[in-house]
């Protein structure tokens, strides 16, 4: 099996706790890995799509991936916009976790699929958007159209940390681009609390789209493929 779940918002400090945003997030982590432990087994792949540990650097975020590494499955990881410790593949690779996998420029395989991402970014239609939000939006466009153009399999799943949508909550380009490469399902995150009234799923234009935030789905891994 293919399972998705995002923002798992590490902390084995808990000094940072998500239990401030409500009573949705009160003993968050041990619900994660009880969930986890009961529904994902040693064979099936798990999709990470970012907001992982609240760890500043890789050396402290190494805890928090070690417990992740200690589950059932295979993980495939991408970075998220809280995800500070996010290092290069060869740093990521020498943590020597071997049960995860990173996403960054490149096209992991999963169950027969090519699983590929980028962390996106906030919508141009954002308030205050900029210049600066320009060259970050367009630059992760890029690494998710070098991580599709990897892809050795023809049937593809998508992982963008923000949602592939507008403001507005209409499509935006990182959507598009998975369209055109034939993606056939586009797992996101990001959004919380009262960002969850923004969240669209389900199939828009033979894409299937599906939020696996941690709050919104429960912190139950939910099953893609």
């Amino acid at each position: 099996m293919i399972y998705a779940i995002g923002d798992l918002h590490l902390d084995y400090t808990e000094e940072k706790s998500m239990e401030v945003f409500g009573d949705g997030w009160k003993n968050y982590q041990q619900r994660i890995f009880q969930n986890w432990d009961k529904l994902v087994d040693d064979g099936d792949t798990v999709l990470i799509p970012g907001d992982i540990s609240w760890a500043m650097d890789l050396s402290k975020a190494r805890v928090d991936l070690a417990r992740i590494d200690r589950l059932k499955g295979k993980k495939i990881l991408m970075r998220g916009n809280h995800d500070y410790w996010w290092a290069s593949l060869k740093k990521l690779g020498d943590l020597k976790l071997g049960s995860l996998e990173f996403l960054q420029n490149n096209s992991l395989e999963a169950e027969g699929y090519s699983i590929c991402g980028s962390r996106g970014w906030i919508s141009k239609d954002s308030k205050d958007f900029d210049d600066h939000d320009l060259k970050i939006f367009n630059r992760e466009l890029m690494r998710l159209e070098n991580s599709l153009k990897a892809s050795k399999n023809n049937k593809r799943i998508a992982l963008i940390h923000y949602p592939p949508l507008n403001a507005d909550g209409s499509l935006n380009e990182f959507f598009y681009l998975c369209k055109d490469y034939g993606v056939s399902d586009i797992i996101y995150g990001h959004l919380h609390g009262i960002g969850h009234k923004l969240i669209k799923e389900g199939e828009i234009k033979g894409v299937k789209l599906s939020c696996v935030a941690g709050d919104y789905i429960d912190f139950k891994p939910v099953r893609i493929r």
